[in-house]
């Protein structure tokens, strides 16, 4: 397949997450305090939802919206707990991942059957692909400089951070991983991560020019992930599944995850989650 055949727009049909329902928590701009968590139960664990917004200096335009998903489990309070942090796939946003995919249920249920607790956080980072780009904008940086010590603030383990991805955003997964700018890194997942092995300006959004893909390569980068843990899914019908499976191919190591029948959809994607959270918990515990 050429590369031509993905373009950005396709990729806006495929993997767009972006509407959704959820309503966040009245919280506003420079990260006031989410709303407390409720009271532990006395019965079975729950998730508790929270979000809010700020204003990025690495995203200037745009007010940055996050959601937040936490445990809450009998006799124990408060946030200290792992986090798995989403980025979402191209004309996505933060809601995505608990309104379409229902991330938050999938974690209760984990939690249900025993599963190690951790937390889901998911930011807005537009369609800028996860790195620094030639307008200015800086998804990465805003997640890694701001958002991350916004969370440690709350109370959540800095020291033990997932990071899992779709599309646009299994890329950015990848790619932050591979540039260790999280020191907590102990796991990564890639949901049919948008990878190509060469440049074509014909890939519409994704990089500013042949030395930004460069410098942004992950398939050249793919030997910095060897120590941590890490899972690639893609369904055999999406049309990223010649580059993603090239690139599991090459990863060092002892990857989990595969290849199954699906295509780059939501209802692959929910198929495939809850393994995905099994796996991060695994690693998070």
């Amino acid at each position: 397949m050429d590369a031509s055949e993905v373009t950005r727009r396709r990729l806006l049909q495929l993997a767009g997450l972006g509407v959704g329902a959820y309503a966040a928590s009245g919280c506003t701009a420079s990260h006031p305090p989410p709303s407390p968590l409720p009271n532990p139960p006395v019965g079975p664990p729950s998730v508790a939802m929270r979000g809010g917004s700020f204003v990025s200096r690495f995203r200037p335009a745009a007010t940055t919206h996050w959601s937040i998903a936490t445990p809450v489990l009998p006799g124990r309070s408060g946030t200290d707990f792992p986090l798995a942090l989403f980025l979402h796939g191209l004309g996505g946003d933060n809601e995505g991942i608990f309104d379409v995919l229902k991330a938050h249920e999938v974690l209760r249920r984990h939690l249900f059957i025993g599963g190690a607790p951790f937390a889901i956080a998911s930011v807005d980072g537009g369609d800028t692909w996860w790195h620094p780009r030639a307008d200015g904008s800086d998804s990465q940086s805003m997640l890694a400089d701001e958002f991350v010590p916004f969370l440690g603030s709350q109370g959540y383990d800095l020291g033990r951070i997932g990071l899992f991805g779709l599309s646009m955003g299994g890329f950015g997964v990848l790619l932050l991983a591979s540039q260790a700018r999280l020191p907590g890194i102990r796991a990564v997942a890639a949901m049919s991560p948008a990878v190509w092995d060469r440049y074509d300006e014909r890939i519409e959004g994704a990089f500013d020019s042949p030395s930004d893909f460069a410098a942004h390569n992950v398939f050249s980068l793919r030997p910095r992930l060897a120590a941590i843990p890490k899972r690639v899914d893609c369904g055999t019908e999406d049309e990223l599944f010649p580059w993603v499976k090239k690139y599991a191919s090459g990863l060092p190591g002892v990857v989990e995850g595969g290849f199954r029948t699906g295509g780059h959809d939501a209802d692959y994607w929910r198929a495939i989650l809850p393994d995905v959270v099994s796996f991060l918990g695994r690693h998070l515990r």
